[in-house]
């Protein structure tokens, strides 16, 4: 059994990180579901009643005559989702042969490649999606290219679209897709692989029984990782979705600052964190269901 001396020192080290988690993290995760079951001022801020009506707002069970059920949150819950999901595809494709490209490099070209996938992050957000807004609109670089080069006879509208948002999303998430694979294969057996081809296995069988269920790990990692900022995202959808593309992220920010109705945006968040939550005990319970089957 520990010892007194133990548990001291063992307080004295997580006391920090403890307190810090505490009033960085679980006292505005309290407030934030606190104000959700408030009643909206009528100028902003909140009234200390209790008022479960903006969940309703959401769900469908609003009382009818303060608040209404709009079905446009539902569907923006849905676009979220799916746009999101998208984005986890698009990573995937990506960078998996990315990754398996770089793991076969030799190290040197490995730490270089490495590197320059994460150089973006040295740049500001803001300032790399208006690179991106001076290349999709109607007079960018992508038009002006494909009108020199002959292959289309006038702009392509991309910009403000579902599509330029997408491509904002993928170019942001391509690195938390990226490492994880990147890892994930690098811990590969070789053996494994060698021996799949000794017992004449193909490269595509090899690749589907052996170097795939062995990087599933990775891929549901990076999985993870990219759908959680993906599906709260409101940058991307704001400077290259423009009023076309409203996710979930997008009406959080607004429920807060233009419409001052911070319950219905702290509902909204609410929701937000639950799907999320629910999300990671699916990922914690395949893993754990995958460490089963390994062992």
């Amino acid at each position: 059994m520990a010892s007194s001396n133990d548990r001291r020192r063992l307080a004295i080290l997580l006391g920090p990180v403890t307190l810090f988690l505490g009033i960085c993290f679980i006292g505005p995760l309290g407030v934030m579901i606190l104000f959700s079951f408030l009643e909206p001022g009528l100028y902003g801020g909140v009234e200390w009643n209790f008022y479960h009506w903006n969940y309703g707002r959401i769900l469908g069970w609003a009382d009818g005559e303060w608040e209404d059920f709009d079905p446009v949150y539902v569907e923006i819950f849905l676009r979220s989702f799916r746009l999101a999901l998208t984005n986890v595809a698009i990573t995937l494709v990506i960078c998996y042969p990315a990754a398996l490209w770089v793991s076969g490099l030799r190290s040197k070209w490995q730490s270089l490649v490495v590197f320059l996938i994460a150089l973006p992050f040295f740049v500001s957000l803001v300032v790399r999606l208006f690179a991106w807004v001076l290349i999709l609109r109607p007079s960018g670089f992508l038009n002006a290219s494909l009108m020199g080069l002959g292959l289309i006879s006038e702009p392509i509208d991309i910009i403000f679209t579902e599509t330029a948002v997408l491509i904002g999303m993928a170019y942001v998430m391509l690195p938390f897709m990226f490492l994880p694979i990147y890892a994930s294969i690098e811990k590969l057996d070789h053996s494994l692989l060698e021996a799949s081809s000794d017992l004449g296995g193909n490269p595509l069988q090899t690749f589907l029984r052996v170097t795939l269920p062995m990087t599933l790990p990775g891929i549901a990692a990076g999985a993870v990782l990219v759908f959680i900022p993906s599906l709260g995202n409101f940058v991307v959808p704001d400077i290259l979705g423009g009023a076309k593309v409203l996710m979930i992220g997008n009406l959080v920010e607004q429920q807060f600052l233009s419409a001052r109705n911070w319950p219905f945006g702290a509902a909204l968040s609410v929701m937000i964190m639950l799907a999320m939550f629910v999300l990671i005990l699916i990922y914690l319970w395949r893993l754990s269901r995958m460490e089963q089957a390994r062992s």
